[in-house]
């Protein structure tokens, strides 16, 4: 009979600015201004946004836990803002094409859009900032999940014994 491990596995510890180097700190300051290096390209096509974010977790995210989280946090939390941003370019097609008026609901939108790229635009410059200097800066939902997923210790990360001496 198995015996299961009720503690929980804890978490990896997280490294001071002095024990990163400097070339992490370059690539995890890079995930937050991937958003500036695919805004002309995105600005018709939000989704680019989110790919660019997800290539550049991809090609990272072994690179070192710190730049795993920075760019984990910086793709989940372009992900509300495409979303917000591709409802905007969907709502304008459909206003020019079907030959609709602005309305005030559009309008509207326009400007929480406006707003909510404006909010993630700062967060991701001050982010980026920290994650220059060696620290972190966690976004206020985004940042609980980058952290669990990046330095979460799993049974995939660390040796678990499967085959203990029995106790006595």
């Amino acid at each position: 009979m198995a015996v299961m491990n009720s503690e929980p596995m804890g978490y990896h510890p997280i490294p001071q600015p002095d024990e990163i180097g400097i070339r992490e700190k370059e690539d995890a300051m890079g995930a937050y201004l991937m958003m500036f290096a695919t805004l002309a390209v995105g600005l018709p096509f939000p989704i680019i946004n989110l790919i660019a974010a997800f290539i550049y977790l991809y090609l990272n995210r072994k690179t070192s836990r710190f730049v795993h989280f920075h760019a984990l946090q910086s793709l989940y939390s372009q992900i509300p803002v495409t979303l917000l941003n591709a409802g905007m370019v969907a709502w304008l097609i459909v206003i020019l094409v079907s030959d609709h008026s602005f309305t005030s609901e559009f309008k509207g939108y326009l400007i929480m859009v406006g707003t909510a790229n404006l909010i993630y635009f700062i967060f991701s410059l001050i982010a980026a900032a920290k994650a220059r200097r060696g620290l972190f800066y966690y976004f206020v939902f985004f940042g609980r999940l980058a952290y669990h997923r990046a330095y979460l210790i799993t049974s995939g990360s660390k040796k678990i014994a499967v085959n203990k001496p029995p106790i006595i």
